[in-house]
């Protein structure tokens, strides 16, 4: 069942993805036919959001039952009684799971219409409000306290302020609009705040907006289990290379119960502010955050000793993550991907050179953990094969927890060392819908099971340094 249309993707980026889920080595395995199935699966599920809202709980101030306890009352409030479940999940002991009732298909819709830009649109799909600065257009006379219907402009084409748009849109469902037309479109310049209350979405989420902001931290995830991978200890010092916003980096030292030094690193400096002020929020004193570009981090000439940012000496790392910039494919929902071949194919160059970095940082016997959000080869597997075959000193290391599935083919790498890699493929399950009495109806394990699988796309790779380089 799907009730969105697939991804869109520019042609040449079509043409590009084509090619990568019809590798010769993948098709020896599947089959043209179930190849072919899963490709088209997989493009179905990238324009839905995941089947579960995952929250990770700052343990440092609270225990996972109290914070569960919270949450329970905060979505019951938010949804007015309906008794939707708050899971713990049990390989992950520092999340909660909120399942996602969706997609509701009998919503009416109305005849006043607001039109809110692809990102908002996606916000929307996953719990979020209409904030003033996402609204493109409304209808000719939106007035405050109007019921709305809300759409999604997934191409990008509809003009600011326009009072009516025929192009591809998406429903994402109803809500009261807390602002006139005037208003939202006012000639003092864009205001901020609260654009549409929505009360009718399509997806039902709850919405975190200043909700527990110390005690919970909105992740998917597989972007928790990265840190959990990576296994941070108290007292260690651990470089996080492309930090922002600060997900990882707060989870790590939370992990190493902020005991230890974390350096979180990015190189533009908006996003190394909203590292330090996540930092802040949940109350964690090692995370020391630099704008600076991980590419250059690795110190050519003696540093002075007082000198605690980068560039660092080599060997001057216990474990890194290097949750690299991607071409960003897996991220749910999108339902049009913007990006050309170009911009695609720019990433495994950046990809290496921080990689690189990371292997000189790290120390012997030291622990680095690569991931991205894309279900690319070339970000990926590919990138796997390149690390063991350019760093003999790198073994690829078994993952623990590991919750996805298998490297995939097309990249030359062994049976055995795809077993050591961990895959998040939407396409692993088929695409279904989830409404109040199918979930009263099912197992936690089942529920459990779906969270593991029904996520972003992600890859997770783990390698251990075996001697100085």
């Amino acid at each position: 069942m799907s009730f969105f249309p697939k991804i869109s993707f520019q042609c040449e980026v079509e043409e590009y993805l084509t090619k990568v889920f019809r590798n010769n080595e993948l098709v020896t395995a599947l089959g043209t036919q179930e190849a072919e199935n899963k490709y088209q699966s997989l493009l179905s599920r990238l324009s839905h959001p995941p089947s579960f809202t995952t929250v990770r709980v700052n343990t440092h101030l609270a225990s996972v039952k109290h914070v569960k306890k919270l949450l329970f009352e905060e979505i019951q409030k938010q949804f007015k009684g309906l008794c939707v479940p708050v899971l713990e999940h049990p390989k992950l002991q520092d999340i909660l799971l909120i399942p996602v009732i969706g997609p509701r298909q009998d919503l009416k819709k109305h005849p006043s219409e607001v039109i809110v830009g692809a990102q908002c649109g996606y916000a929307v799909l996953r719990g979020a409000h209409v904030y003033v600065p996402g609204i493109v257009s409304t209808s000719r006379f939106v007035k405050a306290g109007e019921l709305v219907s809300v759409y999604s402009d997934i191409e990008g084409k509809c003009k600011r302020g326009a009072k009516e748009f025929e192009g591809a849109k998406v429903f994402l469902g109803n809500g009261i609009s807390e602002l006139s037309r005037s208003e939202i479109f006012s000639s003092s310049g864009p205001l901020k705040g609260l654009g549409v209350r929505m009360i009718e979405p399509v997806y039902l989420s709850p919405s975190f907006d200043n909700v527990l902001p110390s005690h919970l931290f909105l992740q998917n995830l597989p972007s928790v289990v990265v840190s959990h991978i990576l296994n941070p200890q108290p007292g260690e010092k651990i470089l996080d290379m492309c930090a922002a916003p600060g997900g990882k980096a707060t989870h790590l030292a939370t992990l190493m119960h902020d005991q230890g030094e974390v350096i979180a690193m990015d190189r533009i400096a908006n996003k190394v502010k909203k590292i330090k002020l996540n930092a802040e929020l949940l109350q964690l004193n090692c995370i020391k955050a630099f704008c600076y570009d991980g590419t250059k981090a690795l110190s050519v000439e003696k540093r002075e000793d007082e000198q605690e940012g980068p560039p660092f000496l080599p060997e001057s790392f216990d474990r890194i993550l290097l949750d690299a910039p991607c071409s960003g494919m897996g991220q749910r929902p999108n339902m049009a991907y913007s990006s050309t071949l170009k911009e695609v194919t720019s990433y495994q160059p950046l990809q290496r050179k921080l990689f690189t970095v990371a292997v000189k940082l790290l120390k012997p016997g030291g622990v680095l953990v690569y991931s991205t959000c894309t279900i690319t080869l070339s970000e990926n597997e590919e990138q796997v094969a390149w690390a063991l075959k350019r760093f003999p000193c790198l073994q690829l290391h078994p993952q623990e927890p590991h919750i996805g599935g298998e490297g995939m083919k097309g990249a030359g790498l062994s049976l055995d060392q795809l077993k050591l890699l961990q895959r998040f493929d939407p396409a692993a399950v088929t695409l279904q819908g989830m409404d109040i009495n199918s979930l009263q109806d099912s197992r936690e394990d089942d529920l459990i099971s779906l969270a593991n699988k029904d996520c972003i796309g992600f890859f997770i790779a783990k390698f251990i340094k075996s001697k100085s380089k």
